[in-house]
């Protein structure tokens, strides 16, 4: 069970899906990455296809739970920062505690004998978990079990402990919340509390991966700006792809002083309208004979860099091509549109756009042969010469989740398959007069579709 946490619907119970969705922070940030009510929400993935939360999914499951049981009493920035010490707030993470000779479980590294402790001796029985421990990964349980631990370590022996002694105890256990070894832990604690987001700004949207519109104009935030990081032609075209200008148009933006929006780490991203409208523009003006698909493209982004501008970790850019890919495709391919210096080129949404492109068509025809999509994704992330299209690639599925927000429909897709193809196409047009009136009728024909595909009355 604790494997199959795809959406949040595996882990939540529907009251506390829908707990989530009345919560203004989570609920914009759903809403912009495309979530639905009442349909499956995806919970977030990580490069390495792990599931997470987000901060502000984080903060929001704390909430609720310490307003549930624990009348609100608890520090949510203490939970949210264990949570992050503990877990990087993923919820599948179990780690073996050489020390107490146990395993962590969970958001806050909850050991199954702690919890079946809490309920027995302690009273917490809001949930049962002694025939399934597995439940502990659920983020709710788990933050239920953490937080009755915390608070009972905030009256241990019936004395009113300090916030130094709680955190450093959780950590090390009671005969260490005061020993140097739990001093590092202490220290980390304080730097991560620090960075957290405050209440108000996870209010004004979400952090971590999912995405928010920036603050409206004016606001004191510091915003990385897209004009700094495109040509006055991309941008012109930016501003004339209608999806991109109307989304711009909403949250206000001004030409010549365009914001990237930003995760709760203060990091630069692009929307996926955003993502998409890039794609389109570099596929078309460099890359329309080569066949590579703009879904394709955007799936990849969003798979290894999660659409952020500088990238993640040792992947540069929302493409994630490194400096001497790019050299060695500009130099040796001849790909020149574009120049790339030097690293930080990379870190330009449309220079990333095109040599990771560039890259795609590459891998598409490596070694003379044509090669399926699989081949490619693998080979884009690995190496082409680390691609093992038996095994399972945990990647892979986090592409084709990845795929499934940026392709049309089955049905369009057929059509316009049709239309593309390379097999004959015929097209009539008639011009007939009756009385006063004009009408045309355009007959499209297309080899193998024995059927008049569109008749439009002119």
């Amino acid at each position: 069970m604790a494997n199959s946490f795809t959406f949040w619907n595996d882990c939540v119970e529907p009251e506390d899906l829908e707990e989530m969705w009345m919560d203004p922070a989570v609920s914009a940030e759903w809403i912009d990455v495309g979530e639905t009510k009442g349909q499956k929400v995806h919970l977030s993935r990580d490069p390495d296809g792990q599931p997470y939360l987000t901060q502000t999914e984080m903060r929001a499951v704390a909430d609720i739970t310490v307003r549930r049981h624990f009348d609100s009493i608890l520090d949510l920035e203490m939970i949210c920062a264990i949570a992050e010490l503990e877990s990087d707030r993923k919820p599948l993470i179990m780690r073996y505690n050489k020390k107490t000779k146990e395993t962590g479980l969970g958001i806050l590294q909850v050991f199954e004998k702690t919890a079946a402790w809490l309920a027995g001796g302690q009273g917490y029985q809001a949930y049962n978990v002694d025939d399934n421990p597995d439940l502990l990964h659920k983020p709710f349980i788990n933050v239920y079990f953490g937080a009755a631990y915390l608070k009972w370590l905030t009256d241990y022996q019936n004395n009113q402990r300090s916030e130094e002694f709680v955190v450093r105890a959780y950590n090390g256990g009671t005969k260490k919340a005061t020993h140097k070894s739990t001093l590092p832990y202490w220290k980390r604690y304080l730097a991560v509390k620090e960075s957290l987001p405050s209440r108000k700004h996870v209010d004004a949207g979400p952090s971590s991966f999912h995405p928010t519109n920036p603050a409206s104009p004016g606001s004191n935030t510091n915003f990385t700006y897209w004009d700094s990081r495109a040509s006055p032609e991309d941008m012109e075209d930016m501003w004339n792809h209608s999806e991109v200008c109307k989304e711009w148009t909403k949250s206000k933006e001004e030409r010549g002083k365009v914001r990237f929006s930003q995760d709760g780490e203060k990091r630069p991203y692009l929307s996926r309208g955003e993502l998409k409208a890039v794609a389109e523009i570099i596929v078309s003006k460099y890359f329309s004979t080569k066949g590579i698909r703009v879904p394709l493209v955007c799936a990849i982004a969003d798979t290894v860099c999660m659409r952020f501008v500088n990238g993640t970790k040792k992947h540069v850019g929302i493409l994630g091509v490194d400096y001497s890919t790019a050299s060695w495709l500009y130099s040796e391919l001849g790909y020149r549109a574009y120049r790339v210096d030097s690293a930080d080129d990379l870190t330009k949404p449309f220079v990333s756009m095109y040599f990771g492109v560039a890259y795609l068509v590459w891998l598409s025809e490596y070694e003379g042969s044509q090669r399926s999509n699989q081949f490619i994704v693998q080979a884009y992330i690995n190496g082409p010469d680390h691609v093992d299209l038996e095994a399972s690639c945990p990647l892979w599925l986090k592409f084709e989740q990845a795929l499934s927000y940026y392709e049309v429909s089955k049905r369009y897709h057929w059509i316009q398959e049709a239309a593309l193809s390379y097999e004959t196409t015929f097209i009539n047009t008639h011009m007939m007069k009756i009385k006063e009136f004009s009408f045309g009728f355009v007959c499209v024909c297309i080899t193998r579709f024995p059927f008049c595909g569109f008749c439009f009355c002119l």
